[in-house]
């Protein structure tokens, strides 16, 4: 079964609701330029509601006391979604001993094959490339050419991101062998704030693959 990941959580009833419905793992925003920001005083209070599903902290070249702080809550997943090098992140997993995903934005093939760099990520969340001047790397909406993930070998494993909907995610798990997928931006009505009709659908069309 397809493991889902829903990301960009602010509120603590809609945390408790995603783990009820069935969300793997439960995915925090501590990046300021994000509208799914989140202080790390406010994730202390959303982690109360998380239960079996897996917290994870969403980072943007985040500097040593950042990433201290983080694991101090609690949180063993680090996901990096900036441009950290595959020396940064193997640095970062031997201080804290955290699981590490790294994100990487695709347009091409050319940017699959930099999966390979990150020997030391446990896993790999495959998002589409931001447009150009964004001032975020993630939470778009985008999605990317799902046929470029067909027969790729990929190096660990991985979570599919970008522009996943209700609507799509099943395709878009048949197309790529996905089994986990990642969404934020396609369970909201309005930006930033989530909808429970849609966490729902998510969850059971995902977990219906």
């Amino acid at each position: 079964m397809t493991q889902v990941k829903i990301c960009g959580l602010t509120d603590p009833d809609l945390v408790r609701f995603a783990v009820q419905k069935g969300a793997d793992w439960i995915g925090f925003v501590f990046v300021e330029a994000s509208p799914r920001y989140v202080t790390e005083a406010a994730a202390a209070t959303l982690l109360m509601q998380v239960g079996l599903a897996v917290p994870v902290a969403l980072l943007v070249n985040p500097n040593d006391a950042q990433i201290e702080r983080i694991v101090a809550l609690g949180i063993r997943v680090l996901q990096l979604h900036g441009s950290e090098t595959p020396e940064r992140v193997a640095e970062i997993k031997a201080a804290t001993g955290a699981e590490v995903w790294k994100a990487l934005g695709v347009a091409t093939s050319e940017d699959l094959e930099r999966a390979a760099l990150y020997t030391a990520a446990d896993r790999l969340l495959i998002d589409a490339k931001p447009p150009e001047g964004a001032d975020r790397t993630g939470g778009h909406g985008l999605a990317f050419d799902w046929t470029l993930l067909q027969g790729w070998g990929a190096p660990k494993p991985w979570l599919l991101a970008g522009g996943l909907t209700p609507d799509n995610v099943g395709e878009a798990i048949r197309l790529t062998g996905a089994s986990a997928v990642d969404v934020s931006s396609g369970v909201e009505r309005l930006k930033g704030l989530k909808d429970r009709a849609l966490v729902q659908a998510f969850i059971e069309a995902a977990k219906a693959q």
